[in-house]
């Protein structure tokens, strides 16, 4: 069973399209139908996709969306929390928006390293946070909303990337705290902060995936589940709060020169100065998923042949001399 690859019911992008409620009925019963065509034939995931965007326009100047479009992320005079700050692309994204002039406030379990950091950007402000316990969450939300009432931007990037076996059992203790960490410390502190930004104008909420969040590291298929996991649950929280004044960012990095897995030189991974220059300079666009050229591939890979992509991927690392 086939279907056409032109564009379904042309009109409803016409200049004579009939009241938007009618059209929104038509729209949902249409959606529905696609869905269920899509389930049972192999209507090709492409031309889904054309097919449905195709039937989200209502107008030839109004698009149904998430959010509203052309809405960009100011660069300066923000107040950042940076959750694992002290390191790596936390460390890295702290001190480019610092000297962008926006006060800057990081966190992290190692104080050796948020004193390094605050040291060597003079203004910047850190505070211990250990994203595994509620209750440190809970005092360190409570300092930040007293202390910098203007905060407007989280960055939850804290995270952390540990080798397990898929294919073997599993240490619990690992588990649990890669999930804690990379999955339910980001939804707690969110939690904890959430309706404080609602009340502030141009408020900005962003979580770091990766690009194994689309195609899986199998020596670390906790952390590339958790990653997988973030992104789920961002696409859920960008929805839940369209129209308010928060808006819902992801990063999703490739493989980057940092200490996560000893990688800090690595020629196999991207530069992390080239990475945070690619970055913020994406951050100053509407762009709702933050993606630096190298992720592409990754990004775009899901699809009904994935497998064989994620096959491919990892063979080639597992063979592939640094």
């Amino acid at each position: 069973m086939g279907l056409s690859t032109a564009t379904p019911m042309p009109w409803l992008a016409g200049p004579s399209t009939p009241c938007p409620r009618v059209v929104r009925r038509i729209v949902h019963r249409l959606g529905r139908i696609l869905i269920y065509l899509r389930v049972v034939t192999s209507y090709p995931a492409r031309l889904w996709s054309q097919s449905w965007k195709a039937l989200l326009r209502v107008d030839s100047n109004t698009t149904l969306h998430n959010q509203e479009n052309g809405v960009e992320m100011k660069l300066s005079g923000n107040t950042i929390f940076i959750t694992g700050g002290g390191s790596g692309i936390g460390r890295g994204l702290a001190e480019a928006l610092h000297k962008l002039g926006n006060q800057v406030i990081i966190s992290g379990r190692r104080k050796g390293h948020l004193d390094a950091t605050t040291k060597a950007n003079p203004g910047m402000q850190s505070v211990e946070l250990n994203v595994e316990d509620p209750a440190s969450i809970a005092a360190v939300a409570k300092k930040l909303m007293a202390e910098y009432p203007k905060l407007n931007v989280l960055i939850n990037n804290a995270g952390i990337m540990q080798i397990d076996d898929a294919s073997a059992p599993i240490d619990d203790g690992l588990l649990v705290s890669i999930v804690t960490t990379n999955l339910m410390g980001p939804i707690r502190l969110t939690s904890a902060l959430i309706e404080h930004l609602k009340k502030q104008d141009g408020a900005v909420l962003i979580h770091m995936s990766s690009g194994l969040g689309f195609v899986p590291l199998a020596l670390t298929a906790v952390y590339s589940a958790t990653k997988a996991a973030l992104h789920s649950y961002t696409l859920s929280q960008r929805y839940r709060l369209k129209g308010s004044s928060v808006r819902v960012l992801e990063i999703a990095p490739p493989w980057v020169q940092t200490d996560l897995m000893a990688g800090n030189n690595d020629p196999r991974a991207m530069p992390l100065a080239e990475f945070i220059d690619e970055a913020i300079t994406l951050l100053g666009t509407d762009a709702e998923e933050i993606l630096v050229e190298r992720v592409k591939p990754l990004r775009n890979n899901p699809g009904p042949n994935e497998g064989g992509f994620v096959t491919q991927f990892n063979d080639r690392l597992m063979l592939q001399p640094h």
